[in-house]
């Protein structure tokens, strides 16, 4: 496995590749549909992200192509913090074969140089509580768990 790494907007031909990482995982198991072809979902999904100026789908890319990683990053604009832009991390995943290998690591370290550039004063994000590997590496990132973070579950709207 080489370590050559390069970090890119996604396309919607990685979709695959990214739906696999996201249901690599007890968790996303339980949510991503991994079929082919894929549900529509997740390509009108990509396509609004795309069309956002605030929302960057990228993928670490190994120097053989592989899609090895991905993360959304998306910055925001609050009233509070006098005006101040926010950056969320959301979606991290590294491909299996490439875990332990620094890749994590080197995404944050680009999402983070890349909410600097948009100005942003803040980089958050959320972890399932069942991904205790993921708080400490978090935690190693610099990250600190200010806040208890809630969600609500909202069922499909109606057709």
């Amino acid at each position: 496995m080489s370590q050559t790494l390069r970090f890119r907007g996604a396309t919607a031909a990685d979709l695959p590749a990214i739906v696999a990482m996201l249901a690599n995982d007890p968790l996303g198991a339980q949510r991503e549909r991994l079929e082919d072809p894929l549900p529509p979902s997740y390509l009108s999904a990509f396509e609004a992200i795309a069309r956002d100026p605030n929302n960057e789908l990228v993928v670490a890319e190994g120097g053989d192509g592989q899609v090895v990683g991905v993360l959304q990053l998306t910055c925001t604009p609050y009233i509070t913090h006098q005006g101040g832009w926010r950056a969320t991390i959301e979606g991290v995943r590294v491909h299996e074969s490439w875990r332990s290998a620094g890749v994590g690591r080197r995404l944050f370290e680009w999402a983070i140089a890349r909410a600097r550039e948009r100005g942003c004063h803040l980089v958050q994000l959320t972890t399932d509580k069942q991904r205790p590997d993921a708080l400490r590496f978090y935690e190693q990132l610099g990250f600190v768990a200010t806040h208890e973070g809630m969600k609500l579950k909202l069922s499909a709207p109606a057709a």
